[in-house]
């Protein structure tokens, strides 16, 4: 499992810059677990983004360490949202998951066409990305909170099936 301990708030602040994505509550979903893993996901967009602004060799080289590290956290992200939706009985579960595979398939994509030096515009991607996951996040992951909270009102899962 990735390291959850890094406190977004501390990256997005360490420079005096404005956050590309900047997290707030209209981001959370009130699943304590999900949200960590989320915030976990704008700091990643955002040094992508960061990467895309300098240009040049910091580009080239933050671009890919980025991207591999946004690759390999965005499969377990979307694992362990699934595995908890699954637990839950999430009716509209597989289509969630094929929201997921789209992201993960443009994400990999994405790098390939970097690697092999295609015509690529990393700005346009980044914000491709932020569209993505603030309109995930905002409307599929609400979604499924709403659903999980339903549940849990009525006594038909517990908190344990929430956090595995």
């Amino acid at each position: 499992m990735p390291d959850l301990k890094l406190n977004p708030a501390d990256v997005l602040t360490q420079s005096n810059e404005a956050p590309f994505i900047a997290w707030s509550d209209s981001l959370a979903i009130g699943i304590e677990l999900i949200d960590a893993q989320h915030k976990h996901l704008v700091v990643l967009t955002n040094e992508l983004y960061k990467a895309c602004m300098q240009g040049g060799n910091e580009l080239d080289a933050v671009f890919k360490e980025t991207m591999s590290r946004m690759v390999e956290y965005v499969r377990f992200h979307f694992g362990s949202e699934q595995e908890m939706l699954q637990r839950v009985k999430y009716p509209t579960l597989s289509e969630h998951k094929k929201l997921h595979e789209e992201l993960i398939k443009t994400v990999l994509e994405t790098t390939k066409e970097y690697g092999d030096k295609k015509r690529f515009v990393p700005n346009n991607f980044v914000r491709y990305l932020r569209d993505w996951i603030v309109g995930h996040i905002g409307h599929h992951d609400k979604m499924y909170a709403a659903y999980i909270a339903d549940q849990l009102k009525r006594g038909l899962i517990s908190n344990k099936d929430i956090s595995g």
